[in-house]
C-alpha cells in the first residue's frame, strides 16, 4: 500500500518541461561563399536567418555580447559564418590545436549521425582564425590528435587585437569544412532532407570575466556545453 500511495504522489508531481530541441535549415548556397571573414557574398543573403546564441549562465561576469551564426552547404563543404560583437577583441593563441577556447572564440560541434550521441566533431576557432579541432567521444575524451583537412577559416577585425585601451566593435569569421572530414560518421554527403546534429557556441572575454553563449540549451547549471542529446538539428534544404 506503501508504494502505491508513493508511486501516485510522483505521478502527481509536475516535471520540468525541458526547452525544446531547436532546429535551424540549412539552405543551399547558389555559389561558394569567399572565405575572407567578411560575410559580405551573396550567399550569405540566401541563408536562413540567423541563430542567435543565448545567455543561460547569471553566474558569469562577462559582458553579455551579441552573436550570430548562418550556416549553408553545397556540394563541397559546410559554411558556417560567426558575427560577433566585441568592445575588446582578445586572441593570442597562435598555434593549430591550442586551447583557442581561452581566447574569444567561436565553436560548432557537429554529430552527423543522430542515431548515436557518442561521438561527435568539434571545431574552436579564436578571432585570429586559429583552429582546434578534435572528436568528441563519450562529451569528455578529446581526440585532438583528429585533424580536419582542407578547412579553410578566415576572419574580419573591427577593431584593434590584444589592445585594452581602445573600444572595438566586434569581428567575424568563415569556415568551410570539407564532406571528407565527416566520413567516418556520415558515409556520404548530405542531401536535401538530411538531418544532422549541432551545436553553436561562443566563449568571450579574459578570465576572470568571461561569458559562454550557445544555441541550444544543454540544461547544465554550468557552461559545460559538450552535451549531445541536448545539440539542435540542422536540417538541409535544396
Amino acid at each position: 500500500m506503501r508504494t502505491l500511495v508513493i508511486a501516485a504522489l510522483l505521478a502527481a508531481v509536475p516535471l520540468m518541461a525541458q526547452p525544446a530541441i531547436p532546429r535551424y535549415e540549412v539552405r543551399r548556397a547558389p555559389s561558394p561563399p569567399t572565405i575572407d571573414g567578411k560575410l559580405d557574398e551573396a550567399a550569405w543573403t540566401r541563408a536562413s536567418p540567423p541563430i542567435v546564441l543565448q545567455f543561460l549562465w547569471e553566474s558569469q561576469t562577462g559582458a553579455k555580447q551579441k552573436t550570430a551564426a548562418r550556416l549553408l552547404w553545397d556540394a563541397e563543404a559546410l559554411y558556417v559564418g560567426f558575427d560577433a560583437e566585441d568592445a575588446d577583441i582578445n586572441a593570442r593563441f597562435l598555434q593549430r590545436d591550442d586551447p583557442t577556447y581561452r581566447d574569444d572564440a567561436v565553436e560548432i560541434f557537429v554529430n552527423p549521425d543522430p542515431t548515436q550521441e557518442a561521438l561527435y566533431y568539434g571545431f574552436e576557432m579564436n578571432a585570429r582564425g586559429v583552429l582546434y579541432d578534435y572528436l568528441n567521444y563519450n562529451s569528455r575524451t578529446l581526440f585532438k590528435r583528429f585533424d580536419a583537412t582542407g578547412v579553410r577559416i578566415a576572419t574580419a577585425l573591427r577593431g584593434t587585437l590584444n589592445e585594452p585601451k581602445d573600444i572595438d566593435n566586434g569581428w567575424s569569421l568563415e569556415i568551410a569544412i570539407p564532406w571528407a572530414n565527416f566520413e567516418e560518421l556520415s558515409r556520404r554527403p548530405p542531401v536535401g532532407g538530411t538531418v544532422w546534429k549541432a551545436n553553436v557556441n561562443r566563449w568571450d572575454g579574459v578570465e576572470p570575466n568571461r561569458r559562454m553563449s550557445i544555441w541550444s540549451d544543454p540544461q547544465n547549471t554550468t557552461s559545460w556545453p559538450h552535451v549531445p542529446s541536448r545539440f539542435g538539428e540542422i536540417l538541409f534544404v535544396d
